[in-house]
């Protein structure tokens, strides 16, 4: 699914919810969190990403093929030697399903949405030490990386 307004309205309306060892941390798109912020300086971490495996391309999908997909997703990172966490994306609209994610340390938007691109996402959310999630478009970024 191509951007469109609605798509990036329903990632704004939606909470990310990270599970640090330091204790839980509600991002929301363009707002920054402290409790972040600090956990990235004390993990010596640059930048960040949240990627999930469920419903592709924006597609409502069974629960147990949104399972199995995100277990890939996780072994694939650990196989890629990165450290995920476990997330959720919560929608502040009820009709839309909670999905489980990966909130992955030290990746770049590029390897991030790599791995999205995988797994039929439209778009990832993305930071730097300065904890300010924002929305970072696979389309927009392998079209980047193509010229």
């Amino acid at each position: 699914m191509a951007k469109t307004s609605e798509l990036e309205a329903a990632y704004k309306a939606t909470t990310y919810r990270v599970f640090l060892p330091s204790g839980i941390c509600e991002l929301r798109l363009g707002e920054p969190c402290e409790t972040l912020r600090c956990w990235l300086e004390t993990a010596d971490c640059t930048a960040f990403a949240l990627i999930t495996a469920h419903n592709p391309g924006g597609v409502p999908t069974d629960e147990a093929v949104n399972v199995e997909r995100q277990s890939q997703l996780e072994c694939e990172l650990l196989e890629g030697n990165y450290e995920p966490y476990a997330a959720q994306h919560e929608a502040d609209a009820e009709a839309w399903p909670d999905e489980e994610s990966c909130f992955v340390p030290d990746i770049s938007p590029e390897d991030a949405c790599a791995l999205a691109a995988e797994y039929g996402q439209n778009a990832v959310v993305c930071g730097g030490a300065d904890a300010v999630p924002h929305l970072v478009w696979v389309q927009e970024i392998e079209q980047d990386c193509e010229q």
